[in-house]
């Protein structure tokens, strides 16, 4: 057993999320969000190196050595998954644990827009999975494909770094790439998986100019492509996708994701009123007539006043706010955790302050 397992054990038994483990610091655990040092003396970097080197394999510690960095899973005897990234920083060698859960929840346990199902049966198009880092959107991604693989019959690839939730087929075939350990790159990937029958692509981060190509290609040749996005709004996702292209194809770029986008769900995690854990709030953005056009004609930066304006209940399209607001009003979160993470919190502000007192 690895010396650092003692250490990833407590983190499961305290049901934490992050295990921040740094040369020069004490061990700190990340549970619902807020950091907490565990009762242990300050890291040498000596010992760090040898607890972090003690779970890389030969070519992790030559690419670790190389690059000064690297991602990997490292599964606990009894089966316990951690997405790991090691690093080099001001003091030393440096890693960061992230509990991959052992189950993978279904986007009903998530209490995720029901129009997710929706995308999910979708035969072509681009879905954006959107949020700020440690917002949920791996968790997200792999319910959605959870949710693909029971219900139909299809070839889903997933091109991650690294791979974190684990899939059994059910209906679909699931094929599960690591970039650094199966394929060079996600654009390698892409390019290969055109060649491999897929009816499904899932992108771990759409991070690049040759990636979001590919991923575009793809959905144009018919394919459902999934990717995720660092944002906080669906509006700054397909900035994001448009801005890492050259400057002469933004129009090309533009008139494509207005007709291949299908969705873009931006998602925030949220402290529990109850203080029990947290809760994603989504915003819902989908195609339609209007927000095609916005796109097409350069007029993203309208989509989060339309969204924030207009009641587009019927079709499950939803602004972040109004999400909050019913969360709030659901007694789910406070009032000051929805104003902390509200694009507009003096207009959401006054919409509480009008709820009843009871609600």
């Amino acid at each position: 057993m690895a010396r650092i397992d003692s250490f990833l054990r407590l983190v499961l038994d305290q049901h934490a999320s992050d295990l921040h483990f740094h040369a020069g610091s004490v061990p700190v655990i990340r549970h619902d969000g807020d950091l907490y040092p565990l009762p242990f003396r300050a890291l040498t970097e000596d010992e760090t190196v040898r607890f972090i080197f003690e779970i890389l394999n030969d070519e992790e510690r030559a690419r670790f050595q190389q690059e000064r960095e690297v991602d990997l899973a490292y599964v606990l005897e009894g089966g316990a998954r951690f997405r790991v990234n090691v690093f080099t920083q001001s003091r030393g060698i440096g890693a960061v644990f992230r509990v991959i859960p052992a189950r993978i929840p279904t986007i009903d346990e998530l209490r995720l827009p029901n129009v997710l199902k929706t995308l999910a049966q979708h035969t072509n198009g681009l879905v954006l999975i959107t949020g700020p880092t440690g917002s949920g959107k791996t968790t997200t991604l792999a319910a959605v494909v959870n949710e693909i693989n029971r219900t139909s019959r299809r070839h889903v690839i997933t091109v991650e770094d690294p791979i974190e939730f684990v899939h059994t087929p059910v209906q679909s075939v699931i094929t599960q790439r690591q970039v650094g350990k199966h394929t060079d790159s996600f654009a390698s990937a892409l390019r290969s998986a055109l060649r491999e029958s897929p009816d499904v692509i899932v992108i771990g981060e759409m991070r690049d100019y040759e990636t979001v190509q590919l991923g575009l290609s793809a959905a144009e040749t018919g394919i459902l492509v999934f990717g995720t996005l660092h944002t906080n709004s669906a509006a700054k996702a397909i900035d994001r996708v448009i801005d890492v292209c050259p400057e002469e194809v933004h129009d090309q770029v533009r008139g494509l994701i207005s007709v291949l986008l299908k969705g873009v769900m931006a998602q925030h995690l949220c402290k529990r009123a109850s203080g029990e854990g947290r809760l994603a709030v989504t915003e819902m953005l989908l195609q339609t007539y209007a927000t095609a056009n916005m796109i097409r004609e350069n007029k993203i930066f309208q989509l989060d006043s339309f969204l924030q304006s207009s009641d587009h209940g019927g079709i499950g399209m939803k602004s972040l706010d109004s999400s909050i607001f019913d969360y709030v009003k659901g007694s789910l979160i406070t009032a000051d955790e929805a104003l902390a993470i509200a694009h507009y919190p003096d207009i959401l502000k006054r919409a509480i302050a009008e709820l009843p007192e009871d609600a």
